[in-house]
Order: structure tokens, then C-alpha cells, then sequence
């Protein structure tokens, strides 16, 4: 099948095609907020400049378009018939650099996540995805704070108890009360 338009008419297409604010971008970062997490947009100082980052979770989240990122099969992932090569060439090496990104990450120490276009699209599989994010983060979280050390609060010896009272016969006494 060949283009429907002119490669003037494509070429213009495609560089109105925004790289940040996306649509799905927006639809996780005013979820989390409503939750109450707090975070960075496109930091610049992360490798791959993360869509999102939490520090405070040492997540950083990315929000890939199927087509962009190459995503196995999906239907919004459909390679074009025109200049196929160049398509090819150009969603591997952004599939390379997005393994590199997230190998950097994780020796500084990152946790990352990758939410796919697809998954944010239908209204029914968006609010399950939305909600396992905060899960993933809470879980992230409480690993980050456990205590570090064994912590032993009471300690109980196997040795004999003394007893803290003796025995006495307070029934068999009568008091005398004058």
C-alpha cells in the first residue's frame, strides 16, 4: 500500500508529533498527583530523561508509544510500508538505547517502569494499569524504608525466673480490728 500523501505532506505530519506532554504522559502524571505522589518531569540529570521521576521512590517511569518503542505485538506498534528500512533501523536503535537507559539506571540504583501507549488507550485496561503503578510504588517504598539491621526489641533468657512475690497466707490470718 502506498502513502496517501506526499512525502512534503508526511514529512510535516510527522515533525508535528510531540516528544513530551503526551497524552498518555499527562493521563499518569495527573493520576499519581492525585494520589498524592510527588515528582519530576524530564529530568534532566537521569539517563534518558525519565517522563517521570520520584525520587523519593528512586523509580523513574517511562511512558512509551507503541509505534516509537517498538512494542511486540501490538496493533498500534504497526511498522510503515514506505521507507521501511529506515523505520526498522530507527525503532531498533531506539529499542537499544531504551535497554541502555534502563541498564544505567539500575546501577545508580533506579527502579524503572515502562507503561505502554496500548495500556493507557482503552478505558477498562487504564484504570488497572493507573492502580498497579501506585502498587508497584508502595511496594518500592516500604522496601527502600525497612530497617537495616535485626531489630530486637524484648529479649527472653532460658534461665530460671525469680519471682517477683513471695507466697504468703493471707487467708489463714485473722486481723484484729479493735
Amino acid at each position: 500500500m502506498t502513502d496517501i500523501f506526499t512525502p512534503e505532506q508526511r514529512s510535516h505530519i510527522m515533525q508535528q508529533i510531540k516528544g513530551k506532554d503526551t497524552k498518555p504522559e499527562m493521563i499518569v502524571r495527573k493520576y499519581l498527583f492525585s494520589k498524592g505522589f510527588r515528582f519530576r518531569v524530564n529530568v534532566k540529570r537521569l539517563p534518558g530523561k525519565p517522563d517521570i521521576a520520584l525520587r523519593k521512590y528512586r523509580t523513574a517511569i517511562f511512558i512509551h508509544g507503541c509505534f516509537w518503542h517498538g512494542h511486540e505485538d501490538c496493533k498500534l506498534a504497526s511498522h510503515p510500508q514506505t521507507n521501511k528500512e529506515f523505520w526498522e533501523a530507527k525503532i531498533a536503535r531506539n529499542k537499544a538505547r531504551d535497554i541502555a537507559t534502563r541498564e544505567k539506571l539500575k546501577a545508580m540504583g533506579w527502579n524503572t517502569m515502562i507503561i505502554w501507549e496500548c495500556q493507557l488507550s482503552k478505558v477498562s485496561i487504564r484504570q488497572q494499569t493507573l492502580e498497579s503503578i501506585v502498587q508497584i510504588l508502595d511496594d518500592t517504598f516500604l522496601k527502600l524504608n525497612q530497617p537495616k539491621k535485626k531489630v530486637v526489641l524484648y529479649q527472653q533468657s532460658e534461665t530460671s525466673y525469680s519471682q517477683a512475690a513471695e507466697s504468703s497466707s493471707y487467708g489463714n490470718e485473722i486481723a484484729n480490728i479493735d
